[in-house]
């Protein structure tokens, strides 16, 4: 449903003479038009309130459209979410029997819709971060409940302000008109695929089983545009939905490597290789967090970093402990994925340890530092690469090439704090030669990125709970 906001009221009727729906609801200025139906605004003369009305054109009263039409009702009626347009009412008004009309009522929220707000001009990163937020929550809340939306686009998310002045935007998911109930979606019998074209996922387009990965993948074409003010894959309906077939969106370079990173898996054209909807919620709650404080604990004019400054800045961050909710696990898989390598790993380097705090495909925890490549890989700020370790004159003495492990590729990225410091790497392995492309390098940096964002937040963390504890107690 396009949903808008329009200034003013219509001048096409003065309430005295507005229809009314089964003479409580009387319909005011049309807000918003799309499919089947329309919104307007109303007012509920029963309980004296402004609500929102979606009534449905008379076209749409063939009994396929009608039992869609049910299905919406008893699926709103059982949500609530603060994430979630709220249903109050629906009903179907007969006043005209030739002509009955099936209508919802909804809470009317004030504001523009994200489509209407990108026209004004791209939002920050921040206010990115925190509409991303609210969505994933509300897509967590209905895919737990084997919900699919399947029209996750800027026209369906509504947008409000509860304080005048502020920047922080609650953003809402609205129109469960072709909501699938129990995560799973087969072409309608006219052999059309439903949703809008510029914003289906690659499954979506091929008329597949659709499960949480397909919001999940339009959720990020959704914030990608919030970058950029530009449909990824704009046209007609077959080209735009081919195009995500053979392609992935354009992520521009201005867009930081943590977005980047995220923004990459969203959209991946595998639904295996996107974030569950968890790890969604997760990762939008420490974006808040970084965008936040992302220009606090900066150092104008950082020291040389030396190695005793460094084995400071790796105990500043309480390294090599490794977070006891493995939040650095997906990060390594998505590594070893990219690479297609058995091995991924985000290490330490200590004064005479390289500790794996997450090692995928890996038993062991650590190893002694002078065999290490990590250890090689963190004295300089690019990506080291060693595409054959049997002729590289770097490793040809190293036991993880010359012993029984079989080492013989190797790439890692270091893991650079703000201040200079190289703490460890992020790395993959394999037991065959290969080459590593740019864009896979590339790659590797925007992970190490958000391995890097992970720790920053959790030192921020700490450090504002000390100052809580510490902090004397308020006068009684």
């Amino acid at each position: 449903m396009d949903v808008i906001t329009l200034a003013g009221r219509s001048p096409q009727a003065s309430d005295a003479g507005a229809p009314r729906l089964r003479g409580r609801y009387r319909l005011q200025e049309l807000i918003g038009r799309g499919g089947a139906g329309s919104v307007y605004r109303a007012h509920d003369e029963s309980l004296g309130r402004d609500v929102a009305v979606k009534v449905f054109e008379a076209s749409a009263t063939s009994e396929k459209d009608v039992r869609r039409q049910e299905d919406e009702v008893n699926l709103l009626a059982g949500l609530s979410h603060h994430s979630l347009v709220t249903l109050l009412d629906a009903g179907v008004d007969r006043t005209d029997a030739a002509r009955p009309r099936v209508y919802f009522v909804m809470e009317l929220v004030t504001g523009a819709d994200l489509k209407v707000q990108l026209e004004g001009g791209p939002l920050t990163a921040r206010q990115t971060a925190q509409i991303g937020f609210d969505l994933a929550e509300g897509l967590q809340y209905i895919h737990h409940r084997g919900v699919v939306h399947r029209d996750v686009k800027p026209a369906n998310i509504l947008l409000v302000r509860y304080s005048h002045g502020g920047a922080r935007y609650r953003a809402k998911l609205t129109d469960f008109g072709i909501a699938l109930v129990g995560a799973i979606e087969r072409r309608d019998t006219d052999n059309v695929t439903t949703g809008t074209a510029a914003y289906l996922s690659p499954e979506q387009a091929r008329g597949q089983t659709l499960g949480s990965a397909s919001d999940i993948y339009s959720l990020g074409l959704v914030l990608l545009e919030c970058f950029t003010r530009t449909i990824a894959f704009p046209g007609d309906p077959i080209p735009s939905a081919l195009g995500r077939l053979r392609s992935d969106p354009h992520i521009p370079p201005g867009i930081t490597p943590e977005w980047s990173a995220l923004l990459a898996a969203m959209t991946s054209r595998d639904p295996k290789d996107r974030p569950s909807i968890d790890d969604l919620v997760v990762a939008f709650r420490q974006m808040i967090a970084a965008e936040t404080g992302r220009h606090r604990d900066v150092v104008a004019h950082p020291e040389p970093s030396t190695e005793e400054s460094r084995l400071r800045a790796v105990a500043r961050y309480r390294l090599p402990e490794a977070p006891v909710d493995g939040a650095f696990d997906r990060v390594t898989a998505i590594a070893a994925r990219v690479f297609s390598v058995p091995i991924a790993l985000v290490t330490i380097v200590d004064h005479d340890r390289i500790w794996f705090t997450s090692h995928h495909g890996l038993e062991i925890d650590h190893i002694d530092r002078h065999p290490g490549l990590c250890a090689s890989a963190i004295l300089d700020d690019v990506p080291w690469v060693v595409e054959d370790a049997r002729f590289d004159p770097r490793t040809l003495a190293n036991p993880l090439v010359a012993g029984d492990f079989g080492l013989q590729f190797y790439a890692g990225v270091p893991l650079r704090t703000r201040d200079g410091h190289n703490l460890g790497t992020l790395c993959v392995f394999d037991f065959e030669p290969r080459l590593a492309s740019e864009a896979e390098l590339a790659t590797l940096s925007d992970l190490a990125a958000m391995v890097m964002s992970e720790m920053e937040l959790r030192l921020q963390s700490r450090r504002s709970k000390t100052a809580l504890e510490s902090a004397p107690p308020a006068p009684s």
